[in-house]
């Protein structure tokens, strides 16, 4: 019998067929085999309109600790806290389906899981990913410090760990729940920067990790939105700012 659970690993998945079928999922639960902490792993479908849930229920067929979650369509952020209210470990680390960040990075934010809420993965580079993908997140990068968590390298990596009584505070006063919008297939957001930066006006020291990413994503998003959603997340952490400003994260 698996001992008590320390920490949920949540995964949200839409329409991830094509790198299901490559084993990503194999690949994060030989991983979570070796782990000395208790640990449950929850899959949190956005909606897949391919046969993403199908080959997820395969795969956890016969095997403890392993949950999907089947929800409607609402965008990266709504999967990830459909599994952080189901979530019965003291922390939760969020992660992609991907694996561009392995799981077995996680080994590099466990030793300071007692000393903080929040740890987040950050990326020194980028290895494989188009060079426009390069160039876009570096001038991201540089905007969002400008105006918002200047001592954060990397707000934006799809690694991180909180504490989960933090995470089912801050998650729903995200903007990202209010704004009321129909989400109609992928959907880019920065909804990350505003979490971060609600828990940084709480007082709460962020940690901040090295880790290794490599993009793995053998899925084909579509490339000619890049522009479209990058302007879209630099208008987010605008208005994230102009909030900020207007004192409506005082109280949070």
């Amino acid at each position: 019998m698996m001992e008590q659970i320390v920490l949920t690993i949540i995964i949200p998945c839409y329409n991830e067929q094509v790198n299901l079928e490559h084993g990503v999922l194999e690949e994060a639960y030989s991983f979570l085999q070796t782990l000395k902490i208790g640990w449950e792993l929850i899959i949190s479908d956005d909606g897949s309109s391919d046969h993403s849930k199908d080959l997820v229920r395969r795969f956890l067929n016969g095997k403890d600790h392993l949950y999907l979650l089947e929800n409607p369509h609402g965008g990266k952020p709504a999967a990830i806290l459909a599994g952080v209210n189901q979530a019965r470990g003291e922390y939760l680390l969020f992660t992609d389906m991907d694996q561009s960040t392995p799981l077995k990075e996680l080994e590099k934010l466990l030793p300071y899981l007692n000393s903080h809420d929040v740890i987040i993965g950050s990326r020194l580079d980028r290895k494989n990913a188009p060079i426009y993908r390069q160039i876009g997140s570096v001038v991201f990068k540089q905007f969002r410090k400008l105006i918002l968590l200047p001592e954060i390298n990397d707000t934006q990596c799809g690694f991180k760990v909180f504490r989960t009584s933090l995470a089912r505070e801050v998650f729903p006063k995200l903007n990202y729940f209010k704004d009321n919008d129909v989400i109609r297939g992928w959907r880019v957001t920065s909804f990350d920067v505003e979490l971060l930066h609600i828990i940084q006006r709480r007082g709460i020291t962020i940690k901040e990790v090295v880790v290794d990413w490599e993009d793995r994503d053998r899925n084909q998003r579509p490339k000619k939105g890049y522009f479209r959603e990058s302007m879209e997340m630099l208008k987010e952490v605008i208005k994230v700012k102009c909030n900020d400003l207007q004192g409506k994260y005082r109280n949070f």
